[in-house]
């Protein structure tokens, strides 16, 4: 399997398929690239070259104590792309990975990024305070680590209910979509899984959005129970140079179903356009 290894000697796996211009995947929490299996064959099949890696303490990249945090996901995503050298690159984020990838456009794409694309991403930030009053109360989580430390394995399978919007009413979500993401859950570090809650909610990414001088598309769904639309999309659209807005009635925070088909669609438009 393919590998690089970061310079804090963290080794972080990838897959690349496909050639044509790049496509850089960057998954939720607490996921790994076998998240993006649909886009990573549909992509590839549009012509493109697809890559998508695990982030550090996930998947089947190194088991991280240290490192759980923005700053060193995106210069992780940065090591990746130097390493394999890929130019006119389009960079995709969901949720968690939505921060990651708009990090690493801000702070280290100068050059290499041309477009960029967030699914249910977690900017500007996420948690309630005097300056975010609209955002979750950090008591949420909170909540989040207690159950990560008390049962990490029911965590997943209770949290996979509102990530994919199983407890809605007519919801057609298979129990194989489930169970896939408890399978992807139980391979992250319990460190790492614990740390990232921090990195997701606590990030703050104004600057960011506001750095990012290439078009971006903001994707939400609008029924999105763990990453608000209201606090995230339609803040994050305000600040950005140049972007669209894209949004889903109806439409959970787990990418799958009618939602997915019409997202794809629209991610290869922008990426043509």
């Amino acid at each position: 399997m393919p590998y690089i290894t970061t310079t804090d000697g963290t080794e972080i796996y990838y897959t690349d398929q496909g050639s044509g211009q790049p496509i850089v995947l960057s998954h939720g929490w607490p996921l790994s690239s076998d998240a993006w299996q649909v886009e990573i064959k549909k992509f590839a099949d549009a012509g493109y070259r697809v890559i998508a890696h695990d982030r550090r303490g996930h998947g089947r990249s190194s088991k991280t104590y240290t490192g759980n945090d923005m700053d060193t996901y995106a210069r992780d995503l940065a090591e990746l792309i130097e390493a394999l050298d890929v130019r006119d690159v389009i960079v995709v984020g969901h949720s968690t990975g939505g921060g990651e990838v708009v990090r690493y456009a801000a702070q280290h794409g100068k050059g290499r990024v041309v477009k960029v694309i967030t699914v249910g991403a977690v900017p500007p930030i996420m948690v309630k305070s005097e300056t975010n009053p609209e955002g979750t109360p950090i008591e949420v989580f909170d909540g989040i680590r207690a159950g990560l430390m008390k049962d990490a394995s029911q965590f997943y399978k209770d949290l996979a209910e509102t990530f994919f919007g199983a407890n809605r009413e007519g919801a057609e979500v298979s129990q194989g979509l489930k169970d896939d993401f408890w399978r992807q859950g139980m391979l992250v570090n319990l460190a790492a899984a614990y740390d990232c809650v921090k990195a997701f909610s606590e990030t703050d990414q104004v600057d960011d959005l506001k750095a990012i001088d290439v078009p971006i598309l903001i994707a939400h769904g609008e029924d999105d129970q763990i990453v608000p639309i209201q606090d995230a999309a339609y803040k994050s659209i305000e600040l950005v140079q140049s972007g669209t807005l894209k949004t889903y009635p109806g439409a959970p925070h787990g990418i799958h179903g009618a939602y997915q088909e019409a997202l794809d669609a629209d991610i290869l438009d922008f990426i043509r356009g």
